[in-house]
């Protein structure tokens, strides 16, 4: 595997799943697979539970990993070409991402839209840059347009609960749009719908309101429903995020607090677990009293997120 940016580049996403939860068991089984191997986790953004899942993932590999915040300690990078570099740019792409594949042997990077052009955030040039020019396997720890282990941990905790025996049927999945206080990427959003649909374990149904649509080449195959009482009706998984507007682009919504599941809502629903990728914005975009009930899965993704990142490691490592 030389790269990981989203479920295309996964093959078959039941070995990536059932390997996950291999370590989830066994974390030190292959603690020497990548003994003198180095692992370089570069952020453009902040992060909490990618930056030390990954992290985990590796020393439980045996790897070194080397943690660099580009935005706060390195120079600023340039990533287009052709280009005379008297603003603000220090260093091109060009000749920073080949000094990193002589340090490393895996490069991971974790960079955000920019919410201002989707035409230049959908081409997914940084992530795409470091790859061309490293020479080395680059994993994407989230991008402009998607978030791969946040996805693969998405489907590694739905599968736990399946295999528990608690749904005994097909299970129906909802990715519901919540509200929030400013314009997120769509990343998430995009990345789990893209995962749900090629899993094809599951019904999988989109809510959101009018205006909220994502890129269809995320959602095809997909059920949409602007009716979220109707989407969640009969759910065994509730997928809550938040996602700014497609078109116009990068824009927030109008409040929309009526969108923002409580307890009260899930009578409709099969009991349904209740996901989120975190941070959350408590009795803003999911109740307080939910993340806090029976029905919250959220803590179990995050965990969730050291194992997923194993599984990609480790196939990257060639073990």
């Amino acid at each position: 595997m030389k790269t990981f940016f989203s479920v295309n580049d996964a093959g078959d996403i039941q070995t990536l799943v059932d390997t996950a939860l291999m370590y989830k068991q066994h974390p030190l089984l292959h603690k020497a697979g990548g003994k003198d191997k180095r692992l370089g986790l570069l952020f453009l953004n902040p992060s909490l539970r990618t930056r030390i899942s990954t992290q985990i993932a590796a020393a439980n590999l045996g790897m070194d990993a080397i943690v660099f915040n580009v935005d706060k300690d390195g120079w600023r990078l340039e990533f287009e070409d052709d280009v005379v570099m008297n603003g603000t740019t220090v260093e091109h792409i060009k000749d920073a991402a080949p000094v990193l594949g002589q340090y490393f042997d895996i490069l991971a990077v974790r960079s955000f839209p920019g919410l201002l052009s989707k035409q230049d955030d959908y081409s997914e040039q940084i992530i795409h840059q470091f790859a061309k020019h490293s020479g080395i396997p680059v994993l994407s720890l989230e991008s402009a347009t998607r978030h791969p282990l946040q996805s693969l941990a998405d489907i590694v905790t739905m599968e736990e609960v399946l295999r528990a025996g608690t749904v005994k049927h097909r299970p129906k999945v909802v990715l519901t749009w919540a509200p929030h206080v400013k314009p997120l990427p769509q990343c998430v959003a995009n990345s789990f719908a893209e995962w749900v649909i090629a899993w094809q374990h599951a019904d999988f149904v989109i809510a959101h309101p009018e205006g909220m649509e994502l890129d269809p080449k995320f959602t095809k195959g997909a059920t949409i429903e602007y009716n979220q009482d109707k989407a969640i009706a009969d759910a065994d998984f509730i997928y809550v995020k938040n996602w700014s507007s497609v078109e116009p682009y990068g824009k927030l919504l109008e409040a929309k607090h009526d969108w923002m599941l409580t307890p009260e809502r899930l009578s409709v629903t099969r009991n349904a677990g209740i996901m989120h990728c975190l941070p959350v914005r408590r009795n803003v975009e999911l109740s307080g009293a939910l993340l806090d009930s029976a029905n919250s899965l959220v803590t179990r993704q995050a965990g969730n997120r050291v194992w997923s990142a194993q599984s990609v490691l480790a196939k990257m490592l060639g073990l």
